[in-house]
């Protein structure tokens, strides 16, 4: 596991120990963040709401995020989030919530730009997600959530006031973007 480009581009990050953990393979965060070049601004604020190892996280502040919050339920997951963030040299862009997803989104009180969502599959978990990202007050119109997930397990054309602007497939993995209204 490394990070693909920016100003990390090649660093190798820890991976976990868990085969409960499932990070985003090399093929599809590449693509993710060729999809997101329209909307990923140096300077924008993210959320990992399922972070695992964190990956995705510091490959958006190696591409300029300002700062990401990494929420994970797992104390394990969250640590090797922080030992990865430390081996990249970027804790001070980096705040961790340990938790619940649902109550990791309600508090956060700044506006988030990209919300990153890959749930176990097994959990399902992205409408749930969603409707927190809508409740919790904390996107703006044009807020952009990149969710993956098993393409075997399609997500709605429009879910919570966000609609879908992207939907790719790599392998058995599918890649939905949302924008919100």
């Amino acid at each position: 596991m490394r990070i693909i480009a920016g100003e990390l581009k090649g660093r190798r990050l820890l991976s976990p120990k868990s085969d409960d953990v499932r990070p985003t393979s090399d093929k599809v965060k590449e693509a993710v963040f060729s999809m997101l070049l329209p909307w990923m601004e140096s300077g924008s604020v993210c959320m990992d709401v399922f972070a695992g190892s964190g990956n995705l996280g510091l490959e958006a502040i190696s591409r300029g995020a300002s700062k990401v919050f990494f929420s994970d339920s797992s104390r394990e997951s969250l640590a090797l989030c922080r030992e990865n963030a430390k081996l990249c040299g970027v804790t001070e862009r980096c705040v961790f919530l340990s938790g619940d997803f649902r109550s990791n989104i309600r508090r956060v009180k700044e506006t988030v730009d990209v919300f990153f969502l890959d749930p176990p599959y097994a959990d399902r978990s992205i409408p749930e997600a969603l409707q927190a990202i809508d409740e919790a007050g904390n996107c703006r119109k044009g807020t952009i959530v990149v969710c993956e997930h098993r393409h075997k397990d399609p997500l709605p054309e429009q879910l919570y006031g966000f609609t879908c602007i992207k939907d790719r497939r790599y392998g058995a993995t599918g890649v939905t973007i949302y924008e919100r209204e």
